[in-house]
């Protein structure tokens, strides 16, 4: 073969024009795969974008008017079932209501774990089981995680293994979150005294609308909620907008699921709460103290903290806590906000997998069909 600079000059212009047709075909690829990303985020966000807090309810109480609707359903149940109602009166799910509404006084036991890993099925051949180690793990073997934990930390629905514990965290773990709460100390503290100082929802009851008295040895446990157990109760949400904005603005609040719960708690002068377990290690329950007289204290997993007004106080509530007001009647009620958030070591994933396996009324039913 014969070099000259017409052949040479022929060679290079044909791979040029090699390398712009292969960058063609480079460029409609990259493109296509863009295009099947962004039809695949849509598809996720349609299917998970009217479950999340912020979505529905962070425009402020006029939105909230409009979705009435969408929670109307359970509110109606309840007002159906007159002997759970009056039982839903007077105490919540934290307090063994024994009502058929509470999520955690009717899914315990092997028909639990059957559902949740139905359930964990479902949402794998959904989306993906990538991810989902730990949580298929704890659905797999619940009952055994359940039955040998130790007396001091003992969830009573779902236990996520390897997941660091400790009764107290530090508010650095949720930095942001307790910022923010401890910023909208006024606005908080300012909307519970418009709540707790309404006159009683109907004659012969001292509790004011929206409230619950919860059922302790002694004393009186009110909390005033505005999620419980994954749901907004909508006419309280309607007198506390300030509280639902600052829901909203926080990135770890547990908006979609049965474990997330939102309330205002008042414990009155003497009043005991027995030693209990909350049902999962997968959140943080964080108080924020909004009155907090002497002699009042929160003892978890043996370790005793006091509260501090305008602070707010991290800590696992599957371990074994109780809380006590020992002032006298001159010192005052000790309210605090409190709020459930993720725990710091569950991951992106596994939140996601939560949510909906744990989505409000998706295990109850399972349990019916």
């Amino acid at each position: 073969m014969e070099w000259s600079l017409e052949s040479v000059r022929e060679m290079v212009a044909g791979g040029m024009q090699s390398i712009r047709e292969c960058e063609i075909c480079a460029f409609a690829i990259a493109m296509c795969v863009l295009l099947l990303f962004m039809w695949y985020c849509y598809r996720v966000g349609q299917e998970h974008g009217s479950s999340p807090l912020r979505g529905r309810y962070l425009a402020g109480p006029g939105r909230i008017g409009g979705v009435v609707g969408g929670f109307m359903s359970s509110d109606c149940r309840a007002r159906g079932k007159g002997k759970h109602r009056s039982l839903l009166e007077e105490q919540n799910g934290f307090a063994f209501c024994q009502s058929s509404e509470c999520f955690r006084c009717t899914s315990a036991g092997e028909s639990l774990n059957q559902r949740l890993y139905h359930s964990l099925q479902d949402y794998a051949k959904r989306y993906t089981w990538s991810g989902m180690g730990r949580v298929h793990k704890g659905v797999r073997d619940q009952g055994r995680y359940l039955n040998s934990r130790p007396t001091i930390q003992r969830p009573e629905v779902f236990f996520l293994p390897d997941l660091p514990s400790a009764p107290f965290f530090s508010r650095e773990v949720q930095r942001h979150d307790v910022e923010l709460l401890e910023q909208s100390f006024p606005a908080l503290l300012a909307e519970f005294e418009s709540i707790y100082h309404q006159p009683p929802a109907r004659s012969g009851s001292s509790l004011p609308p929206g409230w619950k008295a919860n059922s302790t040895p002694r004393g009186q446990w009110w909390t005033y909620y505005l999620v419980n157990q994954g749901t907004p109760l909508v006419l309280n949400v309607r007198r506390c907008p300030r509280a639902w904005r600052v829901l909203g603005q926080l990135r770890t609040f547990i908006a979609n699921n049965v474990f997330g719960n939102a309330c205002f708690s008042v414990l009155t002068p003497g009043t005991l709460v027995t030693e209990h377990y909350g049902p999962t290690n997968v959140r943080l329950r964080c108080h924020l103290g909004l009155r907090v007289p002497p002699s009042c204290e929160l003892v978890v997993g043996g370790e005793p903290q006091c509260w501090s007004e305008g602070s707010c106080l991290l800590f696992d509530d599957s371990f074994l806590h109780r809380a006590f007001h020992e002032g006298g009647a001159e010192d005052g009620p000790r309210v605090v906000f409190m709020v459930d958030l993720w725990h710091p070591n569950v991951a992106a994933a596994e939140r996601q997998a939560l949510d909906y396996i744990f989505t409000p009324g998706r295990l109850e039913d399972k349990e019916g069909k």
